[in-house]
């Protein structure tokens, strides 16, 4: 009899070892896979984050409605407007634009009208480059071309590429276009400087 009870808790004892081992791996398996869950949970939402902050940087440096101006101690102005500014994240003193509009507002002088579909603009020094479909309007003078550079501390603009000067009497096709802001002194010129400049008389009517 006190044999079989001897094999009998043996046998308990071999149940209840195995039962402990077995509980034991399972929670281990179990905080482990925790541990797993919850790494990759964290590095869900850091990945998450840094798209949604590099998102959020992205969009902050879009600026809807831009405006820039400065005027000078003599009452010079010049302002230039546009649907989208877009800041340069690697120089922040440069302003990409979209649909951009400037305007020259000269002392005792009358005002230039510059147009383009797109512009680089320096907060710094306030110098431009007006690109595609460039317009410039003076007077009864307008000049269409593809690229325009104005610098004030330069106090002037060069328009070119494809550039056409028309006034009420002449229609000019040339290359090159540089006119002095303060002066209005104008320069013609083509590329090839063996090459003339291409004139065109208009009619009393003001057709070509």
């Amino acid at each position: 009899m006190s044999k079989k009870i001897v094999i009998f808790t043996i046998f308990f004892l071999l149940i209840l070892i195995i039962f402990f081992f077995k509980n034991s791996e399972n929670i281990s398996f179990i905080q482990e896979q925790k541990k797993i869950n919850k790494s990759e949970n964290i590095e869900n939402e850091n990945n998450e984050f840094t798209e949604n902050d590099k998102e959020n940087i992205y969009s902050s440096n879009i600026i809807k409605d831009v405006s820039y101006s400065s005027k000078d101690t003599r009452g010079n102005e010049y302002i230039i407007f546009a649907s989208q500014g877009e800041i340069d994240y690697k120089n922040a003193n440069i302003v990409y634009l979209t649909a951009v509009q400037g305007l020259i507002k000269l002392e005792n002088s009358n005002k230039i009208i510059i147009k383009s579909d797109y512009g680089k603009y320096n907060i710094n020094n306030f110098d431009t480059i007006f690109s595609k479909n460039v317009i410039v309007e003076y007077l009864d003078n307008t000049i269409k071309g593809e690229y325009l550079d104005f610098s004030i501390k330069r106090n002037s603009m060069i328009i070119s590429k494809n550039v056409i000067y028309t006034n009420s009497k002449n229609i000019l096709k040339a290359d090159i276009v540089e006119i002095d802001i303060k002066t209005k002194d104008t320069k013609i010129s083509r590329y090839n400087n063996k090459e003339k400049v291409n004139v065109k008389s208009r009619n009393l009517n003001g057709d070509n």
